[in-house]
């Protein structure tokens, strides 16, 4: 016989389904409504089922809250005032997308901590089209933009995208600062992130965006870390860092491949490693709180860009994370 509970998850599975027929026969019932995607029209269904803040229209937090106190992006941190206030200046309307989180994360930390300024010398990785360089320009700092050699771009499909600079004319500008200071103030190099020139030692700052973890492994995403620490920056420098962050397991994960998901373990050991090494972890690493129903949407593929604070990889739920690190002498 039938449990009562097994009936009830049948109707219920039932329901979802013909929630998700109706609305895909809805859109396709459109006559002049483009082709979309089952993953578009689950997500349009979640959406008419849950509100979905609006930061054009939401109360924000009061200015003299904390912002950005945790190693993870959440609903909390695009709430703040400071939120948008960064984002205009990096030239872009805020919307509730993680990488833009990833460049408010580092310019926010990077600036209150005194490293950007006149004089200062700062290098950025996998810069791709990154309104960073510009940003960091503006505010009177000499910047070195760097990104992978054009054969890795093109090996890994992101000379087809906005995730891989050619060279200097591909680094945006318009809407944060002038051309003339763009010219004056920030240089391209070629730089491939398992193996840093050399020459490039000596800053008061650097930074990646959501780029080691696709150097092939967790290790190689960690030296990476490292080298930059200790091999790039001066002693005092800063290091900001974001990359991907498993919230589904702290054992399995991607650990191999063209994007690797670290683990809490990962990261609280890397950062362990740094502190041993003579050098100082700027925040404590804390996983953010849910506080919104958006804090739990997960965006699957084709990704669909707003909300996307949380995205399916494989098997995984996964956001960005955030490090900050001081080199010691």
């Amino acid at each position: 016989m039938t449990s009562p509970r097994t009936v009830s998850r049948v109707a219920r599975t039932a329901w979802h389904k013909r929630r998700l027929i109706a609305a895909w026969l809805d859109a396709l019932g459109e006559p002049t409504a483009p082709v979309v995607s089952p993953a578009e029209v689950a997500r349009r269904a979640w959406q008419r089922d849950f509100y979905v803040p609006n930061l054009a229209v939401q109360d924000p937090r009061s200015a003299d809250a904390p912002f950005l106190t945790t190693s993870t992006c959440a609903w909390s941190d695009f709430a703040h005032p400071e939120f948008g206030r960064v984002c205009r200046l990096l030239g872009h309307e805020p919307s509730l997308h993680r990488k833009l989180w990833e460049f408010v994360y580092i310019y926010h930390h990077l600036v209150r901590l005194g490293a950007v300024g006149p004089g200062r010398r700062g290098v950025g990785f996998g810069v791709g089209a990154e309104p960073l360089p510009a940003a960091f320009a503006a505010l009177g700092a000499d910047i070195v933009a760097t990104d992978a050699p054009p054969e890795i771009g093109v090996a890994l499909g992101w000379a087809e995208s906005t995730q891989h600079a050619a060279g200097f004319d591909a680094l945006p500008w318009a809407g944060i600062t002038d051309l003339d200071t763009m010219r004056a103030r920030v240089s391209f190099a070629v730089c491939d992130m398992t193996a840093i020139p050399a020459d490039l030692n000596g800053f008061d700052f650097c930074w990646s965006a959501c780029c080691f973890e696709h150097l092939g492994s967790l290790r190689a995403g960690l030296d990476f870390v490292v080298d930059t620490v200790e091999r790039v920056l001066q002693p005092g420098g800063i290091a900001v860092h974001t990359s991907e962050f498993n919230l589904s397991s702290n054992d399995r994960t991607l650990s191999d491949g063209g994007t690797v998901i670290y683990r809490r373990r990962d990261l609280e050991e890397l950062l362990e490693e740094l502190s041993r090494r003579g050098h100082t972890v700027l925040q404590r690493f804390s996983v953010a709180p849910e506080a919104c129903v958006v804090d739990g949407f997960v965006d699957t593929p084709p990704y669909g860009g707003s909300p996307h604070l949380k995205l399916a990889l494989g098997e995984f739920t996964a956001t960005s994370v955030g490090l900050i690190v001081r080199r010691g002498q």
